[in-house]
């Protein structure tokens, strides 16, 4: 049997704490083949990539063995590292952003790994700069050189991250979640992309995501870790088709679903009228709004949100969903008087939020919550759990001391999470029970509005699923409106009572979810849902259809 080009044999990884990272992993990578590690947050996926280049965080101990061609990579001295690294093997990283740097240009960062690895200078440098732009398909690559990453869209900084990890030809690419902060239609071009470099230059893929729709349209074979160890390993088509272990069938139970293709033609027709009257008082209600941002005196102003008329009843759930620049999250802002208007009215429980002045919008604005996208981020480091929950109690002085515990110990009980937390710092704590404190967080003052701003789209399915299903069973209980904004089609589908599509700030389609997402009006929602990758590796994607690169020459002209 032929040498596989990446072998992975028994590796572990341990630090100071008791758990091992990784406790014993063997994964082959075949020449030309694409294999998908998956598993949650701590499952040890990105740790067993990074072991294959040196990139192992400070104080990491590996044993074990990783063969690159049959030579032993583990333990190598850095500077032959060096060597492995973007020649033999690259690495694609989940947020372009920060992989780039963001005070050099596009051309100047492919030609410095050019130099760096190749030894390529001068115009041989530009020249083959210009060739990786085209290969990874980005439109008008010479002028693009000059650009710096604030200057292009996410999916843009992805094909360059891309460009960077191809300069040198590598035999493997190590892929840690590449399209996790992507739109769909972007991570239907970028997954698409990948499979047509491995198909054109034949270079490996060792792609990391939790992302199941990823997998079905993307990889030959798939690797599934669990705390560490591997407890299945088949096919792509097997594994889908017939799952083996019982955490594999979790994983795949808990991936959200849209309507199939044949669901959708066979969809009924659902009524679209809100299921409270219109004479009673919106929870929230947006009256031709517009938001600019730029400058009228520089000359350039560009519409963020461009006359929307929206209006969400109480106790319901109005998802948002569109590309990003679409206004999603600029028409969350509005609903708490964070952005300026540059016209319309926002009206919160029927009382206009702009004209509203003093203790009347200082109570307007305590009836609204937000949980953001990354609960580690909206926590302070500093505060225990029971501080963060209790922070909006203090700061508004309501109830006593005692009052404030009883209420920050009840909102930990709605969001299940045990009392022994109450005392742990955010860092103590995984994403998923982060975002539960965050949730709790939010419920304290017990808002009429919640903003929920992408809350689950840095969440493992599996945890995905226990928040989302806190979430529907909070918002029935406690009968709060909200905002669910998210490019996560799936999600929405799950949640949301109504949903709005929008575009360049604009509103679409408006409806019902099940017939938005069931029978959708609007070629743009189509093209939307058409690039969502099905869970499924037997049901036809824009990731495996010739209409990938037309999808994009659409985004393009548009």
């Amino acid at each position: 049997m032929s040498e596989s080009l990446l072998e992975i044999t028994d590796l572990g990884i341990s630090f100071s704490h008791p758990r091992p990272a990784v406790r014993s992993v063997s994964v082959t990578v075949e020449e030309g083949e694409v294999v998908a590690l998956v598993g949650e947050s701590g499952s040890g996926k990105s740790m067993t990539a990074r072991a294959v280049i040196g990139l192992l965080p400070d104080g990491a101990i590996a044993t074990g063995s990783v063969r690159l061609r049959g030579r032993e990579v583990l333990g190598l001295p850095e500077a032959e590292l060096n060597q492995v690294r973007g020649r033999q093997v690259a690495m694609v990283f989940q947020e372009p952003q920060t992989a780039l740097n963001p005070v050099r240009t596009v051309g100047w960062q492919i030609g410095e790994a050019l130099r760096a690895h190749g030894g390529v200078r001068g115009k041989a440098a530009k020249d083959r700069a210009v060739e990786l732009l085209r290969e990874v398909e980005i439109p008008d690559p010479e002028e693009r050189l000059g650009f710096y990453p604030h200057q292009l869209s996410g999916g843009q900084k992805q094909r360059v991250v891309l460009a960077l990890a191809l300069a040198n030809e590598p035999e493997l690419l190590l892929a840690d979640e590449p399209t996790t902060a992507l739109d769909v239609t972007v991570q239907a071009e970028i997954l698409a992309l990948l499979r047509r470099i491995r198909d054109r230059t034949g270079t490996s893929i060792l792609i990391i995501t939790h992302n199941m729709g990823v997998v079905a349209h993307l990889a030959d074979r798939v690797v599934v870790l669990r705390q560490g160890e591997v407890v299945e390993e088949a096919g792509t088509r097997e594994l889908f088709a017939a799952p083996r272990h019982s955490y594999t069938r979790q994983l795949l139970d808990a991936v959200p679903r849209l309507p199939t293709p044949e669901e959708r033609v066979h969809a009924v027709t659902v009524d679209d009228a809100p299921a409270v009257a219109t004479d009673a008082v919106a929870a929230l209600e947006y009256d031709d709004v517009r938001v600019h941002y730029g400058s009228r005196m520089r000359g350039r102003v560009l519409p963020a949100v461009d006359g929307v008329t929206l209006r969400l009843e109480r106790g319901q759930v109005l998802g948002l969903v569109g590309e990003s620049g679409s206004g999603k999250t600029t028409l969350g802002r509005l609903a708490a008087g964070l952005v300026p208007l540059a016209g319309g009215t926002v009206r919160v429980g029927g009382e206009d939020l702009v004209r509203a002045r003093g203790r009347r919008r200082a109570d307007l604005r305590r009836g609204l919550a937000f949980v953001h996208q990354d609960p580690e981020a909206s926590l302070d480091p500093r505060f225990s759990i029971a501080e963060a929950i209790r922070e909006p109690l203090d700061v508004h002085g309501i109830g006593s001391r005692k009052g404030r515990e009883a209420r920050v110990t009840e909102l930990l009980d709605a969001v299940r999470l045990p009392q022994s937390f109450l005392q742990r710092r955010p860092r103590e704590l995984s994403g998923g029970q982060r975002q539960r404190v965050a949730l709790a967080r939010a419920l304290t003052l017990d808002p009429r509005l919640l903003i929920a701003d992408e809350p689950t789209s840095a969440l493992d399915v599996s945890v995905q699923a226990e928040v989302l299903e806190l979430f529907a069973d909070l918002q029935q209980r406690l009968g709060f409106a909200c905002v669910f904004i998210s490019h996560d089609l799936a999600v929405v589908n799950k949640v949301a009572d109504h949903v709005a599509v929008l575009r360049s700030g604009k509103v679409v389609e408006l409806g019902p979810a099940a017939r938005v997402f069931g029978a959708p009006s609007h070629d743009y929602t189509r093209q939307l849902l058409a690039a969502v990758p099905v869970p499924d590796p037997t049901v036809p994607n824009l990731v495996t259809s010739a209409t990938g690169p037309a999808l994009r020459e659409q985004h393009i002209a548009s």
